[in-house]
């Protein structure tokens, strides 16, 4: 009789501590389930933060892009026109941003580009001959057959061409009209708001 108790009272206790390890270990998986799906909670929080600063830095450097070359160049003496006619193409399509800079009349050489004044239009074309006992240039278009009609004087010269760039011509137009202003700022607008969005959810994490 007082084994059969005995072995009873055992049975019981290894049942007792068998579901107390059960139980010890759905805690243990419960807490690893919740800490993974915290993980993953965390890290798309993360992310979007992230998202803003980096659309935010990208619309203003798009922004800068645009404004430098059309700023800064003018600091170091350079004027900035955009080719509307195709009579230097290939060289210079249309559509393209040219930097001029003043020379000296005498000291510019067959070959150059120069930008002169013919009327009240400002005119783009490679030097032929410098005629500096007259005082004038004989220019022609690349694209032309023949050279101009007129001698350009050295009155009227512009200045002479140091670099053109394809294309930024057009985008410089657009941008320096009232509607592109418009969009250069509402660009800065929005990278400031992206950036104070990112900032807000930061701390709200």
């Amino acid at each position: 009789m007082k084994s059969a108790d005995t072995e009873s009272d055992g049975k019981a206790g290894a049942g007792r501590m068998e579901g107390a390890e059960l139980e010890e270990r759905g805690q243990k998986t419960g807490k690893r389930k919740r800490g993974r799906h915290g993980g993953r909670q965390s890290r798309k929080k993360g992310f979007l933060p992230a998202f803003c600063s980096i659309l935010s830095v990208l619309l203003l450097l798009v922004v800068v892009g645009i404004c430098i070359p059309m700023t800064v160049p003018r600091l170091f003496g350079y004027e900035v026109y955009t080719v509307v006619s195709g009579s230097m193409e290939p060289a210079i399509p249309v559509g393209s941003a040219i930097y001029l800079k003043s020379a000296v009349p005498e000291e510019i050489k067959a070959g150059e580009v120069i930008a002169f004044y013919r009327g009240r239009a400002v005119v783009t074309h490679r030097v032929t001959e410098n005629h500096t006992v007259s005082g004038e240039f004989i220019t022609k278009g690349d694209a032309n057959a023949e050279h101009d009609l007129e001698p350009v004087p050295y009155s009227a010269l512009l200045g002479r061409m140091e670099v053109s760039v394809p294309v930024l011509g057009s985008v410089m137009a657009v941008c320096s009209g009232s509607m592109g202003k418009a969009y250069l700022a509402g660009g800065v607008a929005a990278a400031l708001l992206l950036h104070m969005l990112g900032g807000m959810l930061r701390r709200t994490e």
